[in-house]
Protein backbone atom coordinates (compact mmCIF):
# COMPACT_ATOMS: atom_id res chain seq x y z
CA UNK A 1 0.00 0.00 0.00
CA UNK A 2 1.24 3.50 -0.80
CA UNK A 3 2.38 5.34 2.28
CA UNK A 4 0.91 8.77 2.88
CA UNK A 5 3.50 11.55 2.66
CA UNK A 6 4.92 12.97 5.83
CA UNK A 7 3.57 16.45 6.48
CA UNK A 8 6.74 17.29 8.41
CA UNK A 9 8.98 16.24 5.53
CA UNK A 10 7.12 18.21 2.93
CA UNK A 11 6.67 21.32 5.03
CA UNK A 12 10.42 21.38 5.50
CA UNK A 13 10.90 21.30 1.74
CA UNK A 14 8.28 23.82 0.63
CA UNK A 15 8.27 27.59 0.86
CA UNK A 16 6.86 29.47 3.87
CA UNK A 17 4.07 30.90 1.72
CA UNK A 18 2.87 27.46 0.65
CA UNK A 19 3.24 25.67 3.99
CA UNK A 20 1.44 28.44 5.90
CA UNK A 21 -1.35 28.92 3.40
CA UNK A 22 -4.66 27.99 5.05
CA UNK A 23 -7.24 30.55 3.96
CA UNK A 24 -8.81 30.57 0.50
CA UNK A 25 -9.51 33.92 -1.12
CA UNK A 26 -11.38 32.81 -4.23
CA UNK A 27 -14.66 34.64 -4.90
CA UNK A 28 -17.82 32.55 -4.86
CA UNK A 29 -20.91 31.62 -2.86
CA UNK A 30 -19.55 30.33 0.45
CA UNK A 31 -21.41 27.32 1.77
CA UNK A 32 -20.48 24.10 3.60
CA UNK A 33 -21.89 21.09 1.80
CA UNK A 34 -21.11 17.59 0.57
CA UNK A 35 -22.82 15.87 -2.31
CA UNK A 36 -21.99 12.25 -3.20
CA UNK A 37 -23.06 10.75 -6.51
CA UNK A 38 -22.81 6.97 -6.82
CA UNK A 39 -23.33 4.82 -9.88
CA UNK A 40 -22.57 7.60 -12.37
CA UNK A 41 -22.63 5.75 -15.69
CA UNK A 42 -19.76 5.66 -18.15
CA UNK A 43 -19.25 3.44 -21.18
CA UNK A 44 -20.25 -0.19 -20.85
CA UNK A 45 -20.82 -1.22 -17.24
CA UNK A 46 -18.31 1.21 -15.73
CA UNK A 47 -19.61 3.50 -12.98
CA UNK A 48 -18.13 6.20 -10.77
CA UNK A 49 -18.39 7.45 -7.22
CA UNK A 50 -17.98 11.22 -7.08
CA UNK A 51 -17.64 13.12 -3.81
CA UNK A 52 -18.16 16.86 -4.24
CA UNK A 53 -17.51 18.91 -1.11
CA UNK A 54 -16.58 22.31 0.23
CA UNK A 55 -15.82 20.87 3.67
CA UNK A 56 -12.06 20.51 4.36
CA UNK A 57 -12.48 17.60 6.79
CA UNK A 58 -14.56 15.65 4.27
CA UNK A 59 -12.00 16.37 1.56
CA UNK A 60 -9.26 15.03 3.84
CA UNK A 61 -11.24 11.80 4.25
CA UNK A 62 -11.46 11.35 0.48
CA UNK A 63 -7.77 12.20 0.01
CA UNK A 64 -6.95 9.36 2.43
CA UNK A 65 -9.14 7.04 0.34
CA UNK A 66 -7.32 8.17 -2.80
CA UNK A 67 -4.06 7.19 -1.09
CA UNK A 68 -5.40 3.75 -0.29
CA UNK A 69 -6.54 3.31 -3.90
CA UNK A 70 -3.01 4.07 -5.09
CA UNK A 71 -1.52 1.28 -2.98
CA UNK A 72 -0.36 -1.79 -4.88
CA UNK A 73 -1.00 -0.40 -8.36
CA UNK A 74 1.49 -0.61 -11.19
CA UNK A 75 0.16 2.69 -12.53
CA UNK A 76 0.34 5.23 -9.72
CA UNK A 77 -1.46 8.01 -11.53
CA UNK A 78 -3.63 10.83 -10.22
CA UNK A 79 -5.88 12.47 -12.78
CA UNK A 80 -6.21 16.18 -12.09
CA UNK A 81 -8.34 18.95 -13.53
CA UNK A 82 -9.37 22.48 -12.64
CA UNK A 83 -12.41 24.58 -13.55
CA UNK A 84 -12.54 28.32 -13.12
CA UNK A 85 -14.73 31.17 -11.94
CA UNK A 86 -16.71 33.20 -14.48
CA UNK A 87 -14.32 34.77 -17.01
CA UNK A 88 -16.77 37.69 -17.36
CA UNK A 89 -16.08 38.62 -13.72
CA UNK A 90 -12.27 39.02 -13.44
CA UNK A 91 -9.95 38.10 -11.92
CA UNK A 92 -10.63 34.54 -13.03
CA UNK A 93 -9.46 32.00 -10.44
CA UNK A 94 -9.63 28.27 -9.73
CA UNK A 95 -13.16 27.37 -8.59
CA UNK A 96 -13.07 23.56 -8.59
CA UNK A 97 -10.25 21.04 -8.19
CA UNK A 98 -10.91 17.46 -9.31
CA UNK A 99 -8.72 14.48 -8.39
CA UNK A 100 -9.18 10.92 -9.64
CA UNK A 101 -7.65 7.55 -8.79
CA UNK A 102 -9.28 4.58 -10.49
CA UNK A 103 -13.06 5.00 -9.93
CA UNK A 104 -12.95 7.37 -6.94
CA UNK A 105 -13.16 11.13 -7.44
CA UNK A 106 -12.83 14.16 -5.26
CA UNK A 107 -14.36 17.39 -6.52
CA UNK A 108 -13.24 20.10 -4.09
CA UNK A 109 -15.35 23.23 -4.48
CA UNK A 110 -12.72 25.88 -3.82
CA UNK A 111 -15.03 28.82 -4.55
CA UNK A 112 -17.53 27.66 -1.93
CA UNK A 113 -15.09 27.28 0.96
CA UNK A 114 -12.71 29.42 3.00
CA UNK A 115 -10.12 26.79 4.01
CA UNK A 116 -7.82 24.29 2.32
CA UNK A 117 -7.91 20.64 3.45
CA UNK A 118 -4.96 19.88 5.72
CA UNK A 119 -3.80 16.91 3.63
CA UNK A 120 -4.12 18.57 0.25
CA UNK A 121 -0.86 20.51 0.11
CA UNK A 122 1.27 17.49 0.90
CA UNK A 123 -0.73 15.36 -1.53
CA UNK A 124 -0.16 17.86 -4.36
CA UNK A 125 3.57 18.17 -3.65
CA UNK A 126 4.47 14.49 -3.53
CA UNK A 127 7.50 13.81 -5.73
CA UNK A 128 8.00 10.06 -6.09
CA UNK A 129 5.03 7.90 -5.12
CA UNK A 130 2.72 8.86 -8.00
CA UNK A 131 2.43 11.15 -11.00
CA UNK A 132 -0.17 13.82 -11.73
CA UNK A 133 -1.72 13.89 -15.19
CA UNK A 134 -3.83 16.65 -16.72
CA UNK A 135 -4.76 17.91 -20.16
CA UNK A 136 -3.77 21.31 -21.52
CA UNK A 137 -3.54 23.02 -18.16
CA UNK A 138 0.13 23.91 -18.15
CA UNK A 139 -0.72 27.45 -19.27
CA UNK A 140 -3.16 27.92 -16.40
CA UNK A 141 -0.58 27.82 -13.64
CA UNK A 142 -0.76 31.59 -13.11
CA UNK A 143 -4.46 31.35 -12.19
CA UNK A 144 -3.65 28.38 -9.97
CA UNK A 145 -1.03 30.34 -8.05
CA UNK A 146 -3.29 33.36 -7.66
CA UNK A 147 -5.88 31.01 -6.17
CA UNK A 148 -3.35 29.48 -3.77
CA UNK A 149 -3.36 26.17 -5.64
CA UNK A 150 0.01 24.62 -6.56
CA UNK A 151 0.91 21.19 -7.93
CA UNK A 152 4.50 19.95 -8.00
CA UNK A 153 5.70 21.04 -11.48
CA UNK A 154 8.39 18.34 -11.44
CA UNK A 155 5.80 15.58 -11.08
CA UNK A 156 3.17 16.65 -13.58
CA UNK A 157 2.41 15.40 -17.09
CA UNK A 158 0.44 17.51 -19.55
CA UNK A 159 -1.09 14.82 -21.74
CA UNK A 160 -1.65 17.22 -24.63
CA UNK A 161 2.11 17.72 -24.92
CA UNK A 162 2.92 14.00 -24.65
CA UNK A 163 0.50 12.23 -27.00
CA UNK A 164 -0.28 12.86 -30.68
CA UNK A 165 -3.02 11.55 -32.91
CA UNK A 166 -1.46 8.40 -34.48
CA UNK A 167 -3.28 9.14 -37.76
CA UNK A 168 -2.19 12.76 -38.20
CA UNK A 169 0.85 13.05 -35.88
CA UNK A 170 -0.72 16.25 -34.54
CA UNK A 171 -1.44 17.11 -30.92
CA UNK A 172 -5.03 16.70 -29.84
CA UNK A 173 -7.15 19.82 -29.29
CA UNK A 174 -9.37 18.34 -26.59
CA UNK A 175 -9.44 15.66 -23.92
CA UNK A 176 -12.70 14.37 -25.43
CA UNK A 177 -10.86 13.52 -28.66
CA UNK A 178 -8.09 11.68 -26.79
CA UNK A 179 -10.47 9.72 -24.57
CA UNK A 180 -12.77 8.95 -27.49
CA UNK A 181 -9.81 7.47 -29.34
CA UNK A 182 -8.04 5.48 -26.62
CA UNK A 183 -10.90 4.54 -24.25
CA UNK A 184 -14.31 4.55 -25.96
CA UNK A 185 -16.30 6.73 -28.42
CA UNK A 186 -18.63 7.57 -25.50
CA UNK A 187 -16.20 10.28 -24.40
CA UNK A 188 -16.28 12.13 -27.72
CA UNK A 189 -19.58 13.62 -26.58
CA UNK A 190 -18.12 15.18 -23.42
CA UNK A 191 -17.60 18.62 -24.90
CA UNK A 192 -21.22 18.71 -26.08
CA UNK A 193 -22.58 18.24 -22.56
CA UNK A 194 -21.47 21.71 -21.44
CA UNK A 195 -22.19 25.08 -23.03
CA UNK A 196 -20.70 28.51 -22.40
CA UNK A 197 -23.32 29.40 -19.80
CA UNK A 198 -22.65 26.19 -17.85
CA UNK A 199 -18.99 27.11 -17.53
CA UNK A 200 -19.97 30.33 -15.76
CA UNK A 201 -21.51 28.38 -12.86
CA UNK A 202 -18.42 26.80 -11.24
CA UNK A 203 -18.45 29.49 -8.55
CA UNK A 204 -22.07 28.79 -7.59
CA UNK A 205 -22.84 26.62 -4.57
CA UNK A 206 -23.87 24.01 -4.21
CA UNK A 207 -22.76 22.76 -7.61
CA UNK A 208 -25.64 21.30 -9.62
CA UNK A 209 -25.48 17.57 -10.30
CA UNK A 210 -24.76 18.03 -14.01
CA UNK A 211 -21.58 19.98 -13.24
CA UNK A 212 -20.50 17.46 -10.60
CA UNK A 213 -21.07 14.64 -13.09
CA UNK A 214 -19.16 16.49 -15.80
CA UNK A 215 -16.21 17.12 -13.44
CA UNK A 216 -16.10 13.45 -12.45
CA UNK A 217 -16.23 12.14 -16.02
CA UNK A 218 -13.63 14.73 -17.06
CA UNK A 219 -11.28 13.52 -14.31
CA UNK A 220 -11.89 9.86 -15.15
CA UNK A 221 -11.23 10.49 -18.85
CA UNK A 222 -7.90 12.11 -17.92
CA UNK A 223 -6.89 9.28 -15.60
CA UNK A 224 -7.99 6.39 -17.82
CA UNK A 225 -6.65 7.94 -21.04
CA UNK A 226 -3.14 8.28 -19.65
CA UNK A 227 -3.23 4.81 -18.08
CA UNK A 228 -4.18 3.39 -21.48
CA UNK A 229 -1.52 5.44 -23.28
CA UNK A 230 1.10 4.31 -20.76
CA UNK A 231 0.11 0.69 -21.42
CA UNK A 232 0.48 1.27 -25.17
CA UNK A 233 3.91 2.86 -24.81
CA UNK A 234 5.06 0.12 -22.43
CA UNK A 235 3.87 -2.49 -24.93
CA UNK A 236 5.87 -0.82 -27.69
CA UNK A 237 8.99 -0.77 -25.51
CA UNK A 238 8.60 -4.47 -24.67
CA UNK A 239 8.11 -5.34 -28.35
CA UNK A 240 11.31 -3.50 -29.26
CA UNK A 241 13.23 -5.39 -26.57
CA UNK A 242 11.82 -8.70 -27.78
CA UNK A 243 12.75 -7.92 -31.38
CA UNK A 244 16.30 -7.12 -30.30
CA UNK A 245 16.59 -10.16 -28.02
CA UNK A 246 14.42 -13.25 -28.67
CA UNK A 247 15.16 -14.46 -25.14
CA UNK A 248 13.99 -11.22 -23.53
CA UNK A 249 11.36 -11.80 -20.87
CA UNK A 250 9.30 -9.13 -19.08
CA UNK A 251 7.22 -9.72 -16.00
CA UNK A 252 5.19 -6.59 -16.65
CA UNK A 253 1.58 -7.09 -15.69
CA UNK A 254 -1.00 -4.38 -15.25
CA UNK A 255 -3.01 -5.77 -12.38
CA UNK A 256 -5.33 -2.75 -12.31
CA UNK A 257 -6.16 -2.70 -16.03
Amino acid sequence: MAEEPSAKRHHAETSDNRSNLIDINVPGEKREYTRTLKGVELHGKETLEIVCTSEPDKADEVISRLWRNLGGRFHRIVGVGVHYTNEDEPPQMAAVLQLCVNELFLVYHIAATTKWPKRLKDFLWEEKLYTFVGFSIGGDTRMWEESGLEINPNNFIDMQRKWKDPKTSKYYDSLADVAGGVIHPFYEGMKKKMNREDHKLWGNSPLPDNLITYAGIDAYATYQSWKTIDNIVTGWDISKEQEADPYYHCNFADEDA
